[in-house]
């Protein structure tokens, strides 16, 4: 294929998705494990099947990356490396998409030769962390599907000269910036980061009486603009979202894409082919930077699958189709969270506008007025092709990947040396207290002379002066159009004494000049989880690392004892559940909005980025000294500044410490 002409890079959750992929013609297909992947609730794949598949797509020249982006726990580092380590034996595939570092060192030591792909979960927002993401090892980038095409460009002219770039060009999309949502996780320890996710963002939720899916968005496609994407040099990929999709989403989509790049003159006929792909309704989001489509300003049902009526009748339910509908189709009944949300499959052939019968069982179950969507179409076309390359599949010889010796995990580069008498040394102990300007605008704290400050550089428009011991904080996200203004701030701030920083994403490292010189420490946004991860920040000119508070007990108490950089901890302070570039235009910043259950939240803004709170606070203070004789040193609070009209609720605010992060 032409180098110059971007790969069309299709999902596969599962083997008729993979095959369907390889039907559509796609230049290469991702795909994930059964554990480890950041779509966890798509079926994914055995070593086994991926042996055979893998050996498929490569014999009609289509790639395959493996999707191991998941965050790793420190008590998993040792099962990571047998995995990579059977999957480099018995698989044939051309990268690994990641976002925990550890992933590196663990890979190469298995024996993995090819390209790492840095995950959109590894949150690489600006030009200056392309260079510290090659110098970390990654070949290629995922960019942030919030990008416009304007950011998208000023990304590639200013990437390294071997790196390459791959944006989304069509599939879901999630309220929060990826790689900066905890709202799953936070109401149950089911982490985004680690494909567990139970999109609270798509259920209803109320402010003021209005009842609506606040933070569900439309899908996002691309589509007619492929045509401005095709020609920004650098971007090597296309990548379609869809892991937890059918056969038939991947197949049309793909064959859209295809067309849409290879012979625009079609176009009438790819956006058709994107029509019958069964989505929900989609819009270009930021592409268009003069022409914003907010996916969340939608009249029409976001629930996966494309909307086909509403349901009439609950003593004998139907609905009237807006779409035809084939024998064998699947019909998805409602929203997961309802409790007569139901799959049912279509039986005989029903014409547009025709009635569709549901099965008796939802006889008085069903509600009036409850949406139906289609998720799967088995239409004729690809069921004849899906056959005919089982039937390849059947003929390739089964790989069985039996236990395999492997080294032990202590042999592997980046595991601390440290005895436990070094970890157990005593180190002096910090408070900082982080806030955005006014150190004493938070009602419940004020900051007394002994705690050490901690300031968001980006609130006020990088407007706040800092002073004295001030520990500068750059903010989890920093856009290419902001960089400069950024990097000018930290150099006027080096100049001026300043040594603190703490940044919340590791490429954030490229901002500064000579980090050697300075006090850098990896925030809590670094999503840090094991000791390994740290112990290569150390490399990369890091000095601490403040841990995700996202983790259980059992691996914040383990991570100071193989850790070669000090830690610290967020103790206590509003963290959000989520972060976003969006907002509904039904929500008012710094109003209370509620869930079904009465857990309530709001919303505010800083620097152009919306942060959702949760009205209770983490607060793990309680535990502080048992966190110091693990061996922590900096203990943190984060104190925004809450509206007058929230009133924060008394709850323990433990998140998952008493949890199995899952």
């Amino acid at each position: 294929m032409n180098p110059t002409i971007p790969m069309i890079l299709a999902p596969a959750g599962n083997t008729k998705s993979f095959l369907a992929a390889i039907a559509a013609g796609a230049d290469a297909i991702y795909c994930g494990l059964k554990i480890f992947s950041a779509r966890m609730e798509a079926d994914n794949f055995s070593i086994e099947e991926l042996s055979r598949l893998s050996a498929l797509a490569h014999s009609k020249q289509i790639k395959v990356y493996i999707a191991f982006n998941s965050i790793i726990k420190e008590t998993e580092l040792e099962k990571v490396f047998n995995i990579l380590t059977k999957l480099c034996q018995f698989v044939q595939f051309d990268a690994l998409i990641i976002q925990d570092l550890a992933m590196i060192p663990l890979a190469k030591k298995a024996g993995f030769k090819k390209q790492f792909h840095l995950s959109t979960l590894g949150n690489c927002t600006s030009p200056s962390g392309l260079e510290a993401a090659e110098k970390a090892g990654f070949s290629r980038v995922v960019l942030p599907r919030e990008f416009n095409i304007d950011e998208i460009k000023e990304m590639a002219q200013k990437k390294p000269d071997q790196m390459t770039l791959e944006i989304f060009i069509h599939g879901a999309l999630c309220y929060s910036i990826s790689g900066r949502c905890y709202w799953s996780s936070w109401f149950g320890g089911k982490s985004a980061l680690r494909g567990r996710c139970v999109q609270p963002c798509r259920r209803i939720y109320e402010q003021k009486d209005q009842k609506k899916r606040h933070f569900s968005c439309m899908d996002f496609s691309a589509d007619v603009l492929t045509k401005v994407l095709k020609e920004i040099a650098g971007v090597s990929t296309w990548k379609i979202e869809g892991r937890k999709k059918s056969p038939h989403y991947v197949y049309y989509t793909v064959k859209a894409y295809r067309l849409l790049r290879d012979d625009p003159t079609k176009k009438k006929e790819a956006m058709a082919y994107l029509d019958y792909a069964m989505g929900r309704q989609f819009s270009h989001y930021n592409l268009l930077s003069q022409r914003i489509q907010n996916p969340l300003d939608h009249t029409s049902e976001t629930g996966s699958g494309l909307f086909l009526g509403r349901i009439k009748n609950p003593a004998e339910p139907y609905f009237n189709t807006q779409e035809e509908l084939f024998n064998g189709d699947l019909l998805r009944i409602g929203y997961e969270e309802n409790e007569f949300h139901d799959i049912q499959k279509v039986t005989r052939a029903i014409p547009k506008k025709g009635k569709f019968y549901l099965s008796k069982r939802s006889k008085f179950k069903i509600k009036k007025g409850t949406p139906v969507f289609i998720i799967d179409r088995r239409g004729p076309e690809l069921q004849t092709l899906i056959k005919g390359l089982e039937a390849e599949l059947d003929r390739m010889e089964k790989e069985k990947a039996e236990k395999i010796r492997v080294e032990p995990v202590t042999n592997i580069p980046f595991l601390s040396t440290r005895t436990a008498k070094q970890s157990s040394s005593k180190k002096r102990s910090v408070e900082l207290y982080v806030s955005r300007g006014n150190h004493n605008a938070n009602k419940n704290h004020s900051i007394k002379r002994h705690e050490d400050k901690g300031l968001w550089i980006a609130s006020n428009a990088y407007g706040n002066k800092p002073q004295g011991r001030t520990w500068l904080w750059l903010d989890p996200l920093v856009f290419p159009g902001e960089e400069n203004i950024c990097r000018n701030y930290v150099d006027k701030a080096i100049k001026k004494g300043a040594k603190n920083f703490v940044l919340n994403a590791f490429w954030q490292i490229g901002l500064f000049k000579d980090p050697k010189n300075l006090n850098l420490w990896g925030g809590p946004f670094c999503n840090i989880t094991n000791s390994m991860t740290i112990n290569l920040m150390k490399t990369h000119g890091f000095s601490g690392a403040i841990v995700s508070p996202e983790l259980d007990k059992e691996t914040i108490l383990r991570l100071p004892e193989t850790s070669d950089l000090p830690l610290g901890i967020v103790t206590h302070g509003n963290w959000p559940l989520a972060v976003s570039r969006i907002i509904s235009p039904d929500l008012t910043l710094g109003q209370i909005f509620q869930s079904p259950k009465g857990e309530g939240a709001w919303i505010s803004k800083s620097n152009n980025i919306y942060y959702v709170f949760p009205n209770w606070p983490l607060d793990l203070s309680a535990q502080k000294e048992e966190l110091e004789r693990a061996g922590y040193s900096v203990f943190v609070s984060l104190l925004e500044n809450i509206p007058k009209t929230i009133k924060m609720k008394q709850r323990p605010g433990l998140w998952n410490w008493n949890l199995k992060l899952l």
